[in-house]
């Protein structure tokens, strides 16, 4: 694996103090708000500085029942070329289900899902992933994700999951020790049992970063410090392998650029006063010619997941086998979650709501799972407002019609059609 050294994941809010940071050998920049022909200028200086940017996928979905989308492997593969990145890296997740193979309405996750840990969600990935192997210019390393839930049943463990995914498709792995540390406190997983079934020579690099604990709930949040415990998991993989590189993750609540580089400081000290035992030499790895996953196994995942996400999204009962509270707790995740993007995408609609936006939010989206990305989500969301007669300030509710018209088209329907024929003719 190409040497990467100390890095931290490029984001907008913290491009600036990114470009300022000492030390800082690569960046790792969220693959799709990346547009090929436009890159932002901060990230053209860093590679002008000789900087190099990994493109990181959150939405490819490999470990889900579906094949690959080829147009969403384009994508990322033109992300890698703009930025002459030596590498690309994806989750080890779901994030949609349903559709085609379940002949019901396509879902989103919004969320990095866990995928059960069965031979045949193996098989299925192990095909997914040489599917993308196939259609990206530059090699392929997967992460390891956090969970609030387990899939019932399971014949494998994490480490001996992760093993095999290497030893059918020789693809890298992206250790994120944090979510090592998140397994532990919710799904009772010894991050040391894991280190030691990993094949460390496929490791491309690490990743490091914050969450806090809420009543016995580990949540990942990439938007506190990280902690010592974290740092520990990240001594007892060094002191095993020197990984190639190690990166620190923020996604929100951007610390100033001094606590960022304090939180480095940690990292590079936790990496020197490891020991790493001397590396043997590794065996070449090729990944074995194996046929397609065993018939029947997409439409088995296929129901398995979709019936899970529909119970995380809409409200339906939880399958059998799983931790109806645990599920509620994964539930509330998601829908905080979609309200503080959809919060990001469109600023308009907390702006209009207030205070009020929130709860609305959470109360929408119980029962209304998301069928496209966040954009349509807000969209949906504020169509479902107007149709019930909200906001009930007149011209705060008029204000969000015109909104909604601009970015929806000239047709809307329903109770909303006949608000904007209002509108117009009081115009």
């Amino acid at each position: 694996m190409k040497h990467l050294g100390i890095g931290i994941g490029w984001r907008p809010e913290i491009a600036g103090a990114v470009e300022r940071l000492d030390g800082i050998d690569w960046v790792e920049a969220v693959a799709e708000n990346l547009c090929p022909g436009h890159l932002p200028d901060s990230l053209v200086r860093l590679r002008e500085r000789g900087v190099t940017v990994v493109p990181h996928g959150v939405s490819l979905g490999l470990g889900g029942a579906d094949r690959p989308d080829p147009r969403r492997l384009a994508d990322l593969a033109a992300r890698a070329e703009a930025l002459g990145s030596p590498l690309v890296t994806e989750h080890i997740a779901f994030v949609r289900a349903g559709g085609e193979l379940t002949a019901s309405p396509r879902l989103e996750a919004g969320h990095l899902l866990p995928v059960p840990r069965t031979r045949d969600a193996l098989r299925v990935l192990c095909e997914n992933v040489r599917i993308a192997q196939d259609a990206l210019p530059v090699p392929l390393a997967l992460e390891n994700i956090a969970a609030l839930i387990d899939w019932p049943d399971e014949e494998l463990t994490e480490g001996q999951f992760l093993s095999e995914l290497v030893e059918r498709t020789g693809v890298g792995l992206l250790i994120d020790v944090a979510n090592l540390h998140t397994n532990r406190v919710n799904r009772g997983e010894d991050p040391a049992g894991v280190l030691a079934a990993l094949p460390l020579e496929a490791i491309a690099y690490v990743h490091v970063a914050g969450g806090v604990e809420r009543d016995g709930v580990w949540h990942d949040t990439h938007a506190h410090p990280v902690p010592e415990a974290v740092l520990d998991v990240l001594a007892d993989l060094a002191s095993r392998t020197s990984p190639p590189g190690v990166l620190l993750e923020r996604d929100d609540a951007f610390p100033p650029a001094a606590e960022l580089a304090a939180e480095l400081g940690a990292i590079r000290t936790t990496l020197a006063a490891a020991e790493p035992a001397a590396p043997g030499a590794a065996a070449p790895r090729s990944a074995p010619a194996e046929g397609a996953a065993a018939p029947g196994a997409r439409d088995r995942l296929a129901l398995a997941q979709a019936a899970l996400l529909s119970s995380l999204t809409a409200g339906t009962p939880a399958p059998s086998g799983f931790d109806g509270r645990r599920l509620r707790v994964q539930s509330r995740a998601l829908a905080a979650k979609r309200a503080d993007v959809v919060a990001k995408v469109a600023p308009e609609l907390p702006r209009l709501l207030g205070d009020a936006y929130r709860e609305a939010f959470l109360v929408y989206a119980k029962s209304r799972p998301m069928h496209g990305g966040y954009r349509q989500d807000a969209l949906d969301f504020a169509r479902s407002l107007l149709d019930a007669g909200r906001p009930a300030d007149p011209e705060v509710r008029r204000e969000l019609a015109r909104w909604w018209k601009e970015r929806s088209g000239p047709r809307p329907p329903g109770r909303a059609a006949r608000l904007l024929r209002t509108l117009t003719r009081a115009a």
